[in-house]
């Protein structure tokens, strides 16, 4: 019983340490595979192409005619063309469109603004009557 116990941790800290690299290596392998031309998608959530490939930075093209440099490990992920243009350019709509010019919107009737205590205690009385509660002053 007592071997269980000591072994259990010992266990755990293992497997936690096998996980965490084989998370490195994934990244070491993204970051290696690289190109120009490829979608990504940094840690900060920016959406960019890259430019350029260093040996330790990547430039990224974040807007037409705009490269920055980023360093390798600032890369997040490296999105699919597709949805690389799906995200950068925006989806299109999969429901059916809504017609608006089915639905009839009814004009809301404009009371006029009253800022005096005058007007302001006459809307008291008023919503007093109608049953609701008179404003905070």
């Amino acid at each position: 019983m007592n071997l269980i116990i000591l072994l259990l941790p010992i266990l755990a800290i293992v497997l936690m340490f096998r996980s965490q690299k084989k998370r490195q290596a994934q990244m070491q392998q993204m970051q290696t595979a690289l190109e120009p031309g490829a979608g990504v998608r940094t840690i900060g959530g920016l959406y960019a192409r890259v430019k350029a490939v260093n040996e330790e930075t990547v430039e990224l093209e974040i807007a037409p005619g705009v490269v920055s440099h980023f360093t390798k490990s600032a890369i997040a992920a490296v999105m699919d063309p597709a949805d690389y243009d799906a995200i950068i350019n925006g989806r299109p709509a999969e429901d059916e469109p809504v017609d608006t010019a089915d639905a009839e919107i009814e004009p809301v009737a404009a009371e006029p603004l009253s800022f005096t205590k005058d007007d302001a205690a006459k809307g008291d009385a008023k919503a007093e009557a109608e049953g609701g509660a008179p404003a905070s002053k």
